[in-house]
């Protein structure tokens, strides 16, 4: 009987759980029950009704009781399984986390606030039965009440990270999906600090496949996502998987200097021959404010890649988890 771990990063979400825990009861509770009276009565269930499901929760530093609900729930039921973290990781670390400590042969992913709704769980293992594929991806129909603006940097970001990448990177796809256990094998081993996972589900390669969602509004508390930390998952998405930023700073350096000796050029063959004066001031304040404007941003995207060498150079753990279950951990998963 396959074993589905249902993998839930989680960070202050105390008010999200209950209902979370009883929609996933919901779902999972008959493709259990049916395998259950098969084999009870002496029938062998087909491939796709025989499941077992382990629920992952990865407590990321919550401040709030997160991590007591999750104990008091694994107290009533024994598939609740939880990693406590030391500290917030972010939720990029965190699913690593989940990845290294996850057992099942399949895992499927989603946010602890239902905007992933558990009802596509069954959709998603029929697809992977097939043996077939080994990332089965949910792609937003819409974005629920996402303010318009967010909306639109959101969408911009995917074409400029596709545009500059050498792989598909697939649009208005999140976290959302289920990945075979030779996916989960493959994450595991990509240990880099600077994490951007989404572009990591596409980076890894593995026959893939679609399904479309409604992706529903959050049913507790506030998104831990704002504008700030949005803005720096996206600089971390494009650096992680593409130079195309330094080079992009070397063609506009490029481009500064043949303009500059154009401009050069107009003005010493206009003095020479038509004697006109060269306008001094305004013209030299225009040039040098230009030329450092670009030097300093030529500096800082240097200086973003620098960063980020410097973090990775220093081999620390991604994440430190102090409690698997109750039991307190000594070591770094690193499968």
């Amino acid at each position: 009987m396959p074993l589905i771990t249902i993998l839930i990063p989680c960070y202050n979400e105390e008010q999200s759980l209950p209902a979370l825990y009883e929609a996933l009861c919901t779902i999972c509770n008959p493709l259990q029950e049916v395998s259950s009276s098969n084999i009870c009565e002496g029938i062998t269930p087909p491939h796709q009704d025989s499941y077992s499901f382990e629920f992952l929760f990865i407590n990321d530093g919550s401040i709030d009781d997160t991590l007591s609900i999750i104990k008091t729930l694994r107290t009533q039921d024994e598939r609740v399984c939880y990693v406590d973290l030391s500290r917030n990781f972010g939720k990029e670390n965190a699913m690593l986390a989940g990845f290294d400590f996850a057992k099942g042969d399949a895992v499927i992913i989603m946010d602890a606030d239902l905007q992933h709704p558990p009802t596509l769980i069954p959709e998603m293992l029929r697809i992977w039965n097939n043996g077939e594929v080994q990332d089965v991806y949910a792609r937003r129909k819409t974005r629920g009440h996402e303010p318009w603006l967010r909306k639109q940097f959101s969408l911009l970001f995917y074409r400029i990270l596709d545009h500059a990448t050498r792989f598909n990177v697939l649009q208005n796809v999140g976290d959302f999906r289920l990945l075979d256990k030779q996916a989960i094998y493959a994450l595991r081993r990509l240990r880099e600090t600077e994490r951007y996972t989404k572009g990591m589900y596409c980076w890894i390669g593995f026959r893939k496949q679609e399904i479309e969602f409604e992706q529903q509004d959050r049913i507790a508390g506030n998104s831990k996502w704002n504008f700030i930390s949005l803005l720096n998952l996206a600089i971390e998405g494009i650096i992680s998987f593409t130079t195309a930023p330094l080079r992009l700073a070397t063609y506009l350096g490029m481009l500064t200097a043949l303009g500059a000796f154009v401009y050069g050029l107009y003005y010493f063959i206009k003095a020479l021959f038509v004697g006109d004066p060269v306008a001094g001031f305004p013209t030299l304040i225009i040039v040098i404010l230009l030329l450092g404007g670009i030097q300093l941003i030529t500096i800082g995207i240097i200086g973003e890649y620098l960063g980020r060498i410097f973090n990775e150079v220093k081999h620390r753990p991604v994440y430190l988890a102090q409690e698997y279950n109750g039991e307190r951990q000594y070591s770094i998963q690193d499968k």
